[in-house]
């Protein structure tokens, strides 16, 4: 951080000495108007031609210094006591080495390789966080000297700080593509890790899940079953249960608001109905298994139900129904009221009624824009995690009955991945395989959304 402070201010060191410059050059040649370009233009170039070479020459130093480190002290230490002989792991050997510059390890036996790759180590990261700063004085110079002297009344700079501007640009749009990448090829790359012990078709088609991992041959419960279709079918029940509530009332308020409701109660119920996004989804958990999922159950026992479960899907998808009722309202909202006032009139003069003219006109003008906002609310639902938690619970049963206690494949990646995990074991690679369904799943609707919006899109001048 400080060194990062301290190139900032070198920078714009620099943007004040080629901004003066550029002024002094104005009143040499007769004024702003015969530079090439206005003198905050060579300030800057000034200032990107500082910057940039030493930032990346940082950048590179944080990325491979590590990695160099790390081979030279384990080569050093491989000359000294062969490290197959020491028992343990090369990494715990070079954290060994590392930790041997605060504490002594006198009780293993290549205690004084360890004492001597630490030394070895201490000197290199000293020599090495020498020539970075040198290194970093030197382009800071450089590059500030070279940005200085390049002003002159010909000189494009504008030109050249709009290539950076550009180059800038270009970077900050691809990094939504790169983590994107990113993400998909360490889920992908993992899942194949998966695939490889588990075949394909007995975690699609599979009907029981239990990735418990049994350690001895006679261990009881632990029976290592990876069928995901419990997870699946627990997933939609929920999700629909959920878009069930979600969608009409959203809809259904999102018309009123935006056709019938005069401006002071829309004023008043539309932030209202807001507040309903702002509420944690740890609250929306209490209140289901505290209120909801005990009332579905008493109201189920009492019309003679012997069914009916303390954790319901039920109970987790109604709540979530309310918890996204504003997705689909607000995004219903305002589609339907951008479309434009031109049409509602040519309706209403060739003689539809305000209903024939919503039902005929304005929802299938906008109903690009409400099945993107109905696809962001499944995807929300897909996605939610802690009202399945405290409401449905985290039991993988494969049923259809909304009264009965399921779970959801997002509950099981999180149950999976919390606490001390081996990134080896078999249980443990099956959150990334159901990482991967849950991508391959909202892929699939996102594709389906632009095939109907590309079906249903109007074009208004």
């Amino acid at each position: 951080m400080t060194i990062l402070v301290i190139l900032t201010a070198c920078a714009l060191f620099t943007f004040v000495i080629g901004r003066y410059r550029a002024l002094q050059l104005a009143g040499h040649v007769g004024g702003i108007k015969h530079l090439h370009s206005l003198p905050n233009y060579y300030g800057w170039y000034a200032a990107w031609v500082t910057l940039l070479p030493s930032l990346f020459f940082l950048l590179l130093w944080v990325f491979s210094t590590p990695i160099l480190l790390k081979s030279l002290t384990l080569a050093h230490f491989d000359k000294l006591y062969s490290i197959q002989e020491t028992g343990v792991s090369v990494d715990l050997v070079y954290s060994q080495i590392v930790a041997s510059l605060d504490r002594e390890f006198r009780d293993l036996s290549y205690f004084d390789a360890l004492a001597s790759s630490a030394r070895y180590y201490d000197s290199i990261a000293t020599t090495g966080n020498a020539i970075l700063y040198v290194g970093l004085v030197s382009l800071i110079f450089a590059g500030g000297f070279y940005g200085v002297t390049r002003t002159s009344a010909t000189f494009k700079a504008r030109n050249k700080v709009e290539v950076f501007v550009r180059l800038a640009l270009l970077l900050c749009s691809s990094i939504a593509i790169i983590t994107t990448l990113g993400i998909v090829m360490s889920v992908l790359f993992e899942s194949m890790r998966f695939f490889s012990q588990i075949s394909l078709s007995e975690f699609l088609l599979g009907t029981h899940w239990s990735p418990q991992i049994a350690i001895r041959a006679d261990q009881q419960g632990a029976s290592g079953s990876f069928g995901a279709i419990p997870l699946f079918a627990g997933t939609l029940l929920i999700t629909f249960i959920a878009m069930c509530i979600a969608a009409p009332i959203g809809i259904f308020s999102a018309i009123y608001l935006a056709e019938y409701a005069p401006a002071r109660v829309r004023d008043l119920i539309k932030p209202i109905m807001e507040i309903l996004a702002g509420i944690p989804t740890v609250v929306y958990g209490f209140f289901a298994a505290l209120v909801i999922a005990p009332w579905i159950r008493e109201v189920a026992e009492s019309l003679g139900s012997e069914s009916a479960s303390s954790e319901s899907a039920l109970a987790a998808g109604l709540v979530m129904g309310v918890m996204i009722i504003p997705f689909v309202s607000s995004l219903s909202d305002d589609v339907i009221r951008s479309v434009p006032q031109d049409i509602r009139d040519a309706s209403t003069a060739m003689g539809a009624t305000k209903s024939e003219t919503i039902k005929q006109v304005v929802l299938p003008a906008a109903l690009p824009g409400i099945v993107g906002g109905f696809l962001l609310a499944v995807s929300r639902a897909i996605g939610e995690t802690m009202i399945v938690v405290m409401a449905a619970g985290l039991t993988a049963n494969l049923t259809a009955n909304p009264l009965e206690s399921v779970t959801t494949i997002t509950v099981q990646i999180v149950t999976l991945l919390v606490g001390d995990q081996e990134f080896d074991s078999v249980k443990t690679l099956s959150a990334f395989a159901l990482g991967l369904t849950l991508f391959v799943i909202t892929l699939l609707l996102n594709v389906i959304a632009l095939q109907i919006v590309k079906k249903y899109r109007e074009q208004y001048e």
